[in-house]
């Protein structure tokens, strides 16, 4: 029998104007099985699930909550799954350490500290690549359902980006970058 683990995210889902009362709509994604998340509705014609759920994977317990929540809201419409993409304190509050611990990481580091994926007001890493570079480089004890997790997220992220994305351009830029 394959062991179930307990995996924590949050899933961001645009939804279209919905006839059914918001309390409806809680009360039937508790019956399909989303006993387990909290429902953050905030802006107009976004929804965000925090989720603690179990699998047999990371995977696993992120596709199961999308497949529930599909199943009573079926136009609805994933954005984003967190953790994924995290800036320095992000990453510091996750593995319980301080923001000022984390910079020095990176300045310290110059020659093997990721590049992040975006660099602006605040810079973005993938928290995979953040999680895997303190393993491997500092030898920090990172979970490996969190680690688990952020690589499911990135996956589902990128599959989620790309599925409105031209496929010959796709393919063109993935040759492009073949050799990187």
């Amino acid at each position: 029998m394959n062991k179930n683990f307990p995996y924590e995210f949050t899933l961001l889902f645009s939804i279209k104007e919905c006839a059914q009362d918001v309390d409806d709509i809680i009360e039937a994604l508790g019956e399909a099985g989303c006993n387990d998340m909290l429902i953050g509705i905030g802006q107009v014609g976004r929804m965000a699930m925090m989720f603690d759920r179990d699998g047999t994977s990371a995977a696993d317990a992120v596709g199961s909550a999308i497949r529930d929540v599909k199943a009573v809201i079926p136009d609805i419409r994933l954005l984003e799954a967190s953790p994924d993409l995290v800036g320095l304190t992000d990453t510091a509050e996750l593995l319980g350490f301080s923001r000022q611990n984390m910079r020095k990481l990176m300045t310290s580091n110059p020659e093997s500290f990721p590049a992040p994926v975006h660099e602006g007001k605040q810079a973005l890493w993938p928290l995979e690549t953040l999680l895997t570079w303190l393993r491997e480089h500092k030898q920090y004890e990172i979970d490996d359902s969190l680690l688990e997790l952020a690589k499911a997220n990135r996956h589902l992220n990128l599959a989620s980006a790309t599925r409105s994305s031209d496929p010959d351009q796709l393919k063109a830029f993935g040759r492009l970058l073949a050799g990187d």
